[in-house]
């Protein structure tokens, strides 16, 4: 048990009926490449007036899906409540399997990029099924997922989460007096009016130091500076993070699942984004560029970050015209030490990013059951490429000649 660790709930069952195998799997999705129907439909403003909000997987049906899969599969199947958020509600994780390689994957850390969630459901389903594949990837691989690990965002449907200044500051009193985080939200953003309902962008409270204590003298930062561990969203995920680091000896792979606007272009053909991915969060500690990061330059992995990249870009691409191309690089060269993302590089963990089309404010529904689609295929390449070993074989080098956005 680290120190750190909140207390946590296990919530266990007995094995109930299993799930049919068509129950199990999730629907194919082929559609049409987008690019040519896209121009008319694109909404590229801040507000589209529809969410699509009845259509995304609640917290309340969050909970009843993955305890429902417990019941179902809990000989393979594990649910548990690794922290509450701000306002009361239970931040779950679902683990899966038995095998050697760690998996790490988390959406929703901004309550308006939902896809992820969905796809994390699917790839639950699709690992537990009682099927001879299935039994093979767990043996290889376990997967640790964390679906809508910021809830109170989610449910509010925007990006920061439901937390003031003042209660950071009741948590932490050496705050007192303290320039709030340059993080903090108490104005209009993305459509979402915080003056009157605070909150915080979640991803930028990440830090290296997994023991980290909040330091007056670390206010307010910036984007380029390491986070602070303030918000229970972010510390549930990094308790989870080196516990299965004390209990396996690393992450071996992390995944976030975010969202981007709609209406970037690929920089070479002019068509419209359908993904963007990244490995690159923080310059690489054996570098010049990355020496302020130096006590982490034997652990940093920056090989295996761009192989899962490139194992996901190989696999979309592989289906040809069929809606799931269309695959451009994040922008590079950056500087996040506050990210979960470069907080768990540079402590190790191959890590990469994706970002699918439009956030709800911006694009609702639209899509949703392509762009869930092509993150859960992404997913399952992972997985595959962990369990047979293909992953760590590819090019690393080719990650780079991923057309830019």
């Amino acid at each position: 048990m680290t120190p750190y660790r909140q207390q946590r709930t296990r919530h266990r069952a007995p094995l109930a009926a299993l799930l049919a195998g068509a129950l199990l799997t999730t629907p194919v999705v082929t559609l049409a490449s987008p690019a040519a129907a896209q121009p008319s439909q694109a909404n590229c403003s801040a507000n589209t007036g529809d969410t699509g909000g009845p259509s995304w997987t609640d917290h309340a049906e969050l909970e009843r899906a993955l305890l429902t899969l417990e019941r179902q599969r809990g000989d393979v199947l594990e649910v548990e409540e690794i922290g509450l958020s701000n306002r009361g509600r239970e931040i779950w994780s679902a683990r899966v399997g038995t095998g050697p390689e760690t998996l790490l994957v988390t959406s929703e850390i901004h309550g308006n990029e939902k896809t992820g969630t969905e796809a994390l459901l699917g790839l639950l389903r699709t690992m537990s099924a009682n099927t001879p594949r299935a039994r093979e990837l767990r043996e290889e691989v376990t997967l640790v997922a964390v679906p809508k690990m910021n809830p109170d965002a989610s449910e509010l449907d925007r990006r920061g989460n439901d937390r003031g200044w003042d209660e950071v500051v009741a948590d932490f009193p050496q705050l007192e007096g303290v320039a709030p985080a340059w993080n903090y939200y108490d104005r209009p953003l993305q459509g979402d009016d915080y003056s009157e309902r605070p909150g915080f962008d979640v991803n930028r409270d990440f830090n290296p130091d997994l023991s980290y204590v909040p330091d007056p003298a670390d206010f307010p930062g910036r984007s380029s500076e390491p986070g602070w561990y303030i918000q229970p969203e972010s510390q549930a995920v990094r308790d989870l993070y080196a516990e299965l680091t004390e209990e396996r000896g690393g992450v071996d792979v992390y995944v976030d699942l975010h969202h981007q606007g709609p209406c970037y272009e690929e920089e070479d053909s002019g068509e419209w984004v359908n993904l963007s991915v990244s490995a690159d969060f923080v310059p690489d500690p054996n570098t010049p560029e990355g020496a302020k990061y130096a006590e982490y330059a034997d652990r940093f992995d920056f090989d295996l970050s761009r192989q899962v990249n490139v194992a996901v870009y190989d696999e979309l691409n592989s289906y040809g015209n069929s809606g799931f191309g269309n695959i451009t690089l994040y922008p590079q060269g950056l500087d996040l030490p506050g990210t979960a993302l470069g907080s768990f590089a540079l402590n190790g963990s191959g890590t990469m990013l994706f970002e699918v089309r439009g956030q709800t404010q911006s694009w609702g529904a639209r899509q949703r059951g392509q762009l869930v689609t092509t993150v859960e295929r992404g997913l399952e390449a992972v997985v595959e490429g962990l369990a047979d070993g293909s992953l760590r074989e590819l090019d690393p080098e080719r990650y780079h000649a991923i057309p830019e956005r």
